[in-house]
C-alpha cells in the first residue's frame, strides 16, 4: 500500500517531531514500513549520514523510531541560522551557501523539484510517509511558495492532523485559529486536532471540544498527556536547555552558548546515577562543576567573545588552572580552546581573534565543510602532564565530524584519539589533551563505546566516591525505551482507527 500523512502544528515547538516519531513507532510495531519526512528544517542540531551528507537531527530521531537507517532524502533542505537575520543553506546534505531570509524566500521555489525528488525517493522505498510541516500553516505572509505546510500538502495530495499546545493556554484559539486562516482548500485538508501536553481530567475539555467541532466540524482525534520523555529535541526551544536543575555528587554543565548546536551529543549524560547536567548561560549559574563541556555552535569567535565578555571565559580559566573542573571542548568548543582563531574568508567573524590559550592549536575556517561519520580509541595517556585523562586511554567511541575549521596542533604530544573515517577507511588523529583539557571534533562520542562509562568513572574517582551505576552505558537501548513509551502513549491517548483511515489504511 501508498499512503501518508502531514502532522502540521499551530506554531514551533507543539510537539509534532515527537508525535511524528510516535506515529511511526506505532506504524513499525504494526508492521508497516513507514518513513519520516521534513521538507525543511531550521535547526542547528544536524547529523552526518553514512553518505557523509548532512540532515536535521529530527528527522534521525524520527528514522530511529521506525527502525530504519536516517537518509538524506527524508530532510533535503535544512537552515541552519548563523545569525540574527540569516542562514546557512544546505541541500540534498550540501552547503550550497549563506543567505539572509528575504533572499532564500525568494529562491525557495527553486528547490520544491528537489523536495519532490527526496519525497518520491521515500515513496517508492516506503509504504507510509509520515510528514512533518514547520512553524503554522497560518503564517499568512510566507503562503507564496510554500514547501513545509500546506503547499507540500497540496503538492504531495496529504490529509493532516493539526496539533496544538495546550500546556501554553488557549489551544482552542490555536486550532480554531489556524483553521480560519487558511484558504477553503487547505481547510478540507484537516482531518483532525492533536491537543499535546494537556494536564488535567480530559473530562473538563469535553464541553470546548463538542463547541470547536460545531465551529469547524473537524474532530478532535487525540488528547495527549504532558509526558517527560528523554528523546532528542530539534532546536534551542528544549526544556533540558533552562536553568535550574540542582547539582548530584558529580556535577556537569554545558555553557549554554548562543548559537549552541548538537546540544543532543550531551543527552547520554542527563540519566545517569547521582549526575547532574545542568545548561549555563550566566556567571551565577556556574559554579564549580566536576566537568565543564563546551558544546559546538555555528559562529564560534561570536560566541567565543560572549563568553569573554560577560566573565564565563575568566572563570572557566581559573577553574581550569586550579584543577577543580575539568574542562572538555567539542566541535566549536574545541576550536574556542585553541591560542588563535583566523577567518580569512569572512564566514563567521572577519580576521583573527585570541582564543582561549588552554591548549595549543591554532584553527582556520574555510569554505569547505568537514563531514564524516569515524569511530575511534583514545590513544595512550600520561606522559607529558596528562595524567589526569591517563584511565580514558583505550576507550571506544563512535561518531561524526562536522565542522568548517581546520585545527592545526603546534606541539606533538597529546593528541588525543586515533579516529577512522567510515566513508573512506582512512585513519588520522584527532583532538588534542593537555593538563585538566581536551577537546575534540567527534560529535556523539558519548553515545556508544566505552569512552561515555570510562569518563564518568573518572570523574568519580577524582572526589574519593563509589559510582554503582552501569559501567556500559547502553545508550541505544534506552532510546528504544522511550520510542517504545511514546508508541504507548499515542496508542491510549490517540483514535487510532480514525488516524490509519486518514492515512488509506481502512
Amino acid at each position: 500500500m501508498k499512503g501518508n500523512l502531514m502532522i502540521q502544528g499551530t506554531m514551533s515547538n507543539v510537539g509534532k517531531s515527537l508525535f511524528t516519531a510516535g506515529l511511526l513507532r506505532v506504524l513499525m510495531q504494526d508492521g508497516f514500513s513507514a518513513a519520516p519526512f521534513k521538507s525543511q528544517n531550521m535547526a542547528l542540531n544536524s547529523y552526518i549520514t553514512a553518505e557523509g551528507l548532512e540532515m536535521g537531527r529530527a528527522q534521525v530521531m524520527q528514522a530511529e523510531a521506525a527502525g530504519i537507517f536516517p537518509e538524506i532524502a527524508m530532510n533535503p533542505i535544512l537552515l541552519k541560522p548563523n545569525s540574527e537575520m540569516g542562514s546557512q543553506v544546505i541541500v540534498n546534505g550540501e552547503v550550497v551557501g549563506n543567505m539572509k531570509a528575504e533572499e532564500y524566500y525568494r529562491k525557495k521555489k527553486e528547490y520544491i523539484p528537489e523536495v519532490l525528488k527526496a519525497y518520491h525517493k521515500l515513496e517508492r522505498k516506503y509504504g507510509i510517509i509520515i510528514i512533518e510541516g514547520a512553524g503554522s500553516p497560518a503564517e499568512i505572509n510566507l503562503r507564496e511558495y510554500d514547501i513545509v505546510n500546506m503547499g507540500l500538502a497540496e503538492m504531495v495530495d496529504a490529509p493532516v492532523l493539526l496539533v496544538g499546545d495546550i500546556d501554553r493556554g488557549g489551544v482552542f484559539a490555536q486550532l480554531y485559529g489556524t483553521v480560519a486562516l487558511l484558504e477553503e482548500s487547505e481547510k478540507k485538508r484537516v482531518k483532525g486536532f492533536i491537543m499535546n501536553k494537556f494536564r488535567g481530567d480530559r473530562r473538563l475539555l469535553e464541553p470546548g471540544i463538542g463547541m470547536l467541532y460545531d465551529r469547524c466540524r473537524i474532530p478532535v482525534t487525540g488528547v495527549i498527556p504532558y509526558t517527560e520523555l528523554d528523546l532528542d529535541d530539534e532546536d534551542s526551544m528544549a526544556e533540558r536547555l533552562l536553568s535550574g536543575r540542582r547539582p548530584e555528587l558529580i556535577d556537569i554543565v554545558v555553557i549554554r552558548l548562543p548559537h549552541i548546536s548538537n546540544f543532543t551529543d550531551f543527552n547520554p549524560l542527563e540519566n545517569i546515577e547521582n549526575v547532574s547536567l545542568r545548561y549555563v548561560s550566566t556567571l551565577r549559574e556556574l559554579g564549580t562543576p566536576d566537568l565543564i563541556l563546551l558544546p559546538g555552535t555555528k559562529n564560534t569567535m561570536h560566541d567565543l567573545y560572549w563568553m569573554r565578555e560577560n566573565g564565563i571565559e575568566k572563570k572557566i580559566k581559573t577553574l581550569v588552572h586550579k584543577n577543580i573542573s575539568l574542562l572538555m571542548g567539542i566541535c566549536g568548543g574545541f576550536q574556542m580552546m585553541g591560542r588563535e582563531l583566523s577567518d580569512p574568508h569572512c564566514l563567521e567573524w572577519e580576521g583573527r581573534m585570541r582564543g582561549m590559550d588552554l591548549l595549543p592549536l591554532r584553527t582556520v575556517f574555510e569554505e569547505m565543510k568537514v563531514r564524516s561519520r569515524v569511530s575511534g580509541e583514545i590513544l595512550p595517556i600520561g606522559s607529558g602532564g596528562n595524567q589526569i585523562y591517563q584511565s580514558l586511554s583505550g576507550s571506544t567511541f563512535s561518531g561524526y565530524e562536522i565542522h568548517m575549521g581546520r585545527t592545526e596542533s603546534m606541539e606533538e604530544l597529546g593528541r588525543l584519539s586515533s579516529i577512522r573515517h567510515l566513508d573512506d577507511d582512512t585513519r588520522q588523529q584527532d583532538g588534542f589533551v593537555s593538563g585538566s583539557c581536551m577537546g575534540t571534533y567527534v560529535h556523539g562520542i558519548f553515545e556508544s563505546g566505552s569512552f561515555c562509562s570510562n569518563l564518568v568513572q573518572l570523574l568519580f574517582d577524582r572526589k574519593g566516591l563509589a559510582w554503582t551505576g552501569r559501567k556500559q552505558i547502553d545508550y541505544l537501548t534506552y532510546k528504544n525505551s522511550q520510542y517504545d513509551l511514546l508508541a504507548d502513549i499515542v496508542r491510549e491517548h490517540t483514535d487510532l482507527k480514525a488516524i490509519y483511515h486518514m492515512i488509506g489504511m481502512s
